[in-house]
């Protein structure tokens, strides 16, 4: 009997020791999950203040950048030359191109974009009536050319109503926003040619307004490749901050290039026009 009961108790003891263990084992494995819940969350936390925190560099860069974009570099002067502001480059000239998209004003736009050269393209809203030529705006907008504004019909405003002068400048700061998406900044009267109602127009469609220093390709003595190339860049006209008046014909288009690069060899850079006062301000 003595032996039976030592047995059923050394029996009883090896139970409780395995329930022991069992327990312990869960207890650690409940230990193992907590903690690695807890470093999961912790590694979720990081990532998720990792990634707010290149969110916000990413915004603050986009900001600096914005800044700098708009930051002016140089304004227009009284006669529509280009002054730099302090520290600017002064030896620039500004490339401008009226009556686009007439002929040729995309190929102008390639050579530009494949000399790296800015410009602006001034439009007449009467160009801007067929599917084919609201395309050619688009592309050149989307190259990155700024869009001004002149005129709807290439009317002397001097010869018009202020009822006319009206349509004649807002139809097509319209008819540019609802192709590009961009009203245009700039404002260039045909013949140069302003009224009061005009200046008065233009300023309040929040534009600035702009004529020029020099230019020759409406000239029949200039409409060739070699003529038009040669006077945009020896005439005595040219100096620092020349606002350079071109248009969308044959000859300018073929002769762009050596313009560009004439101009480049005499030491001039070309202003971009999204660095003038006024471009981009409420």
């Amino acid at each position: 009997m003595n032996k039976y009961l030592a047995y059923i108790f050394f029996s009883m003891i090896l139970v409780v020791s395995a329930c022991s263990h069992s327990t312990e084992g869960n207890v650690n494995d409940n230990d193992n999950e907590s903690a690695s819940s807890t470093l999961l969350e912790t590694s979720s936390e990081q990532r998720e203040t990792t990634n707010t925190e290149v969110e916000v560099e990413g915004e603050e860069d986009a900001q600096k950048d914005e800044t700098e974009q708009q930051t002016p570099l140089y304004e227009l002067n009284e006669v529509y030359s280009v002054v730099p502001i302090d520290d600017a480059n002064p030896k620039v000239v500004l490339l401008t191109f009226d009556d686009a998209p007439d002929k040729r004003a995309l190929d102008i736009a390639k050579t530009l974009k494949q000399l790296d050269a800015p410009a602006i393209f001034f439009v007449n809203g009467h160009f801007l009536q067929s599917d084919e030529k609201k395309k050619v705006l688009q592309e050149i907008h989307d190259m990155g050319f700024m869009i001004g504004n002149h005129t709807k019909t290439h009317a002397n405003l001097k010869t018009l109503s202020e009822d006319e002068q009206r349509e004649e400048i807002v139809s097509v700061n319209d008819d540019v926003e609802a192709i590009t998406g961009e009203r245009p900044v700039f404002f260039r009267a045909p013949f140069g040619a302003n009224t009061d109602f005009s200046r008065s127009l233009v300023e309040q469609e929040g534009m600035l307004l702009m004529n020029w220093s020099y230019g020759y390709d409406f000239e029949k003595e200039y409409m060739s490749k070699e003529k038009i190339a040669d006077i945009m860049v020896n005439t005595e006209l040219l100096r620092d901050g020349a606002n350079l008046l071109m248009h969308d014909r044959d000859w300018t288009a073929d002769a762009l290039e050596d313009i560009i690069t004439g101009l480049r060899n005499k030491g001039y850079d070309f202003v971009d026009p999204r660095t003038i006062r006024g471009v981009g301000e409420e």
